[in-house]
């Protein structure tokens, strides 16, 4: 007798784990109600729908804490719960915390920023697209399946293109738009491309599948197999901003709202690395011989890259403190592709990848410091030079001190202890897998970046030119000032709170 219809359908519905996606849920939600309420404020009451979008981020990062408890996942693969779609372990919770930690802080400075926009930036189109975005960038660290790393992708991207533009009546904005788009879009398609080949090479979507599967496909799809490799690392390196692919940073920051490249700065960063160790570390580990010496070259080459362009910039030229602040990103990614390399060379890839959750922790806290005290510079001196700095310590002298502790924990200088102990981290990742060369690259690139790092703190305490009138800071400015202040002093009073993730399995 043939079995029952109604088991054989009841099999294929899966259940849903919430409180395991309750995190990006909660920030596509609030996304949803700020849009359908914009509708219905009217122009004196926007002001609130930033406040709701704040207070929505802070509630999905509160969400992260029940999820300590132990790995969970949901969507997962009928006849083998040990694959799914999604799964929410240590390394999801902390790429998640950075994320909605980085969306939050960055909505902060946001709100000061609408409100001295003047209409000029619609606001309810604005936190929209953000909280999209967030909602996307915290999705992909628990994405364990192709297709939803890519949506996942996308969901973050998309939306950004539409902030970076959002500015009304701005060329630069738009051309900056303009770069990021077609720059995204063409790693977009090349990721696309790389994926397909390793599906046709695999026969699957999940990555832990497609680990086991690679390592026995047919000789004649070798080749195949093989350019899928190099095709999906090439579309995340555009993600990253690693160099050749970064061309689009620079002009994207200064042309796109502060708080916006505050945002791609940080979150940005979050999503392309994430998604690259999952490709790499969890999908590709037999492939490590491909992809661990492109990933060793592509992190001297950025690094140096982007350091010395940051070295390059002239005080007195327009906008020099963001570009400096988008060459010295595209340096810090360099940075944070190393340990990533070094993963292919270890026999504990988890340790390797635990350095760069380490470095990013600490480069997301001090880095949004830095563009918060950027925005508040910027809100007297719109053109935000580097020469517009000098004397800042007589006209704001808590806002100099943050600026100055967190460009040394940039350069990895005390008292930026949490800066100084994440680049020892990093060292120690590529020293124990035996790339020694690139530690030697990494040593000579932070002499590099202490020049323009101290010659910026150094305009800090220079006698002021002209009267030091001193100017009321708003709140949710001074906010985001401080507690990426209190972040990064207590990260550097007890850096074992971040760098025990270089120590510990994540996966």
């Amino acid at each position: 007798m043939s079995a029952p219809a109604q088991p054989l359908a009841a099999s294929l519905v899966q259940s849903v784990d919430w409180l395991a996606i309750a995190p990006p849920t909660l920030a596509a939600v609030v996304a949803l109600a700020v849009l359908v309420a914009d509708l219905f404020l009217s122009e004196s009451r926007k002001p609130l729908l930033g406040w709701f979008s704040v207070a929505g981020l802070a509630a999905a990062t509160a969400l992260l804490l029940p999820l300590l408890d132990g790995d969970r996942s949901t969507f997962c693969l009928n006849g083998d719960p040990a694959v799914c779609s999604y799964t929410a372990d240590r390394f999801t919770l902390v790429i998640q915390f950075l994320v909605l930690g980085g969306a939050l802080l960055a909505a902060l400075l946001s709100v000061t920023a609408l409100k001295d926009a003047r209409g000029r930036l619609p606001e309810g189109e604005f936190w929209f697209l953000l909280l999209s975005s967030a909602a996307g960038a915290a999705l992909l660290p628990a994405s364990r399946d192709l297709a939803t790393l890519v949506v996942a992708l996308e969901v973050a991207s998309l939306p950004a293109f539409a902030l970076v533009g959002l500015r009304h009546g701005d060329r630069r904005s738009s051309e900056a738009a303009l770069k990021f788009f077609l720059s995204s879009v063409t790693a977009t398609a090349v990721s696309l491309m790389g994926i397909s080949f390793l599906y046709a090479t695999t026969g699957t979507l999940y990555l832990t599948q497609i680990a086991e599967r690679i390592q026995h496909v047919d000789g004649r799809f070798d080749t195949l197999a093989q350019t899928g490799v190099v095709l999906t690392l090439v579309g995340f390196a555009f993600k990253t901003a690693a160099v050749p692919f970064h061309f689009w940073v620079p002009d994207t920051y200064t042309g796109a709202p502060l708080p916006v490249a505050a945002y791609l700065s940080v979150v940005g960063k979050a999503v392309g690395f994430s998604g690259l160790i999952l490709v790499t570390v969890v999908g590709l580990p037999s492939y490590a011989d491909v992809w661990g010496p492109a990933l060793a070259a592509l992190a001297a080459l950025t690094m140096t890259v982007g350091n010395v362009g940051a070295l390059r910039q002239q005080a007195t030229r327009a906008y020099s403190a963001v570009r400096l602040l988008a060459w010295s990103s595209v340096g810090q990614a360099g940075y944070l592709l190393v340990p990533i390399a070094a993963a292919a060379y270890s026999d504990d890839a988890e340790h390797a990848v635990g350095s760069t959750l380490a470095y990013a922790l600490m480069y997301a806290a001090v880095n949004l410091g830095a563009f918060a005290v950027a925005a508040l510079v910027g809100r007297t001196s719109p053109r935000n030079r580097l020469t517009d700095y000098r004397g800042l310590y007589a006209r704001n002298p808590l806002s100099a001190l943050f600026l100055a502790f967190f460009l040394l924990c940039l350069a990895g200088l005390p008292p930026g202890v949490i800066g100084l102990f994440a680049k020892v981290t990093v060292f120690a990742a590529a020293v124990d897998t035996g790339l020694g060369w690139l530690a030697v690259v990494m040593a000579v690139n932070v002499v590099i970046a202490l020049s323009y790092y101290l010659r910026w703190t150094g305009l800090l305490f220079r006698a002021p030119e002209g009267e030091t009138a001193r100017h009321r800071v708003p709140a949710p400015l001074t906010a985001a000032i401080a507690l990426t202040a209190v972040i990064g002093i207590v990260l550097s009073g007890a850096p074992q709170l971040v760098l025990r993730f270089a120590d510990t399995g994540l996966f």
